[in-house]
């Protein structure tokens, strides 16, 4: 039985109300398992694609919802994998800002500076040299403060 129908069969046996259908949390929930089981989510390449699943636990709103609750979930925050490369589960799931979040994306490029390790975007933020320009610069080879170096500034 494939993930994709096994879901469908667990979700089918234990269907209930909970009046949480149209919450965030709710679409959190049905967003990370479409991520992880729908191979028609634009998103599924980089989830259920790369083998990254949904603990069986979480097939089911309730026990997520109740997980969230108790782990310190807000309308302000985001279900984030701890290891980006192991599955949705208790474990290695966490509650974090969209900044934060901004932070773990695999395509992110880690810069030091003066032993500084942070983001392009973070330390754009701290340079206001746009985070593109720092980027672009650190992909021809520049490196250190120079990265930072707002154009025409000496």
């Amino acid at each position: 039985m494939s993930k994709q129908s096994e879901y469908k069969a667990f979700n089918n046996k234990f269907a209930f109300k909970h009046g949480m259908s149209k919450s965030r949390l709710m679409n959190i929930f049905r967003n990370m398992k479409s991520r992880c089981f729908n191979c028609k989510h634009e998103h599924y390449k980089d989830y259920g694609g790369r083998g990254i699943t949904v603990c069986y636990e979480w097939y089911n709103f309730v026990p997520f919802m109740e997980w969230a609750l108790s782990h310190g979930y807000s309308e302000d925050l985001t279900l984030d994998r701890i290891n980006g490369n192991g599955n949705y589960e208790p474990d290695n799931c966490r509650w974090i800002t969209n900044l934060e979040q901004q932070s773990n994306k695999r395509n992110n490029v880690w810069i030091e500076i003066d032993g500084v390790v942070d983001t392009a975007s973070g330390w754009s933020k701290k340079s206001g040299v746009i985070s593109s320009t720092i980027t672009r610069r650190y992909h021809r080879g520049v490196r250190g403060a120079e990265l930072i170096i707002k154009k025409g500034a000496k």
